[in-house]
């Protein structure tokens, strides 16, 4: 059985109910990543960030990322959705794809220990659950295909 510590990534680093967005911003940039969990003070997710919420959610509505926490914008805050690491990656994926979840944080007791990233799933599954994966979860996002074939002279 493949388990979802087995796909995640434990480097995951996290941010602070508490933590600005400008905080948010610098270490997703010092990490190299778009999105960040936040955990409270025991290291117990409860929402995730993601550097289009810095964009859409505060600067686009004129609040100061210096002064706005991840607190107040956290994706998920209301029913974050996370997996145990022992769990089968199949009840993972499922679980994905059914809340259309593009990050899923892992955790041991409670506690955060890993994420699991599209780029995981890319990076350790078969390419046909990749497929299958994109499809259920992103595909609605991407732009319609056009079947306009005309071109100009």
């Amino acid at each position: 059985m493949t388990t979802a510590q087995m796909i995640m990534h434990s480097d995951v680093a996290c941010l602070n109910v508490r933590d600005t967005m400008q905080t948010a911003a610098q270490r997703m940039h010092q990490l190299d990543v778009g999105a960040l969990p936040i955990c409270d003070g025991e290291g117990r997710p409860v929402g995730i960030v993601t550097d289009r919420d810095i964009v859409v959610k505060c600067i686009a509505h004129g609040r100061t990322p210096k002064t706005t926490t991840a607190g107040e914008l956290a994706q998920g805050a209301e029913e974050l959705h996370t997996i145990d690491a022992g769990a089968d990656i199949g009840d993972a994926l499922a679980l994905m794809e059914r809340y259309q979840i593009r990050r899923l944080p892992v955790t041991e007791r409670g506690r955060l220990v890993g994420i699991i990233t599209e780029a995981d799933l890319a990076r350790r599954m078969p390419d046909q659950t990749v497929g299958e994966f994109v499809e259920a979860v992103c595909a609605q996002h991407l732009p319609a295909a056009t079947s306009d074939t005309t071109t100009t002279p």
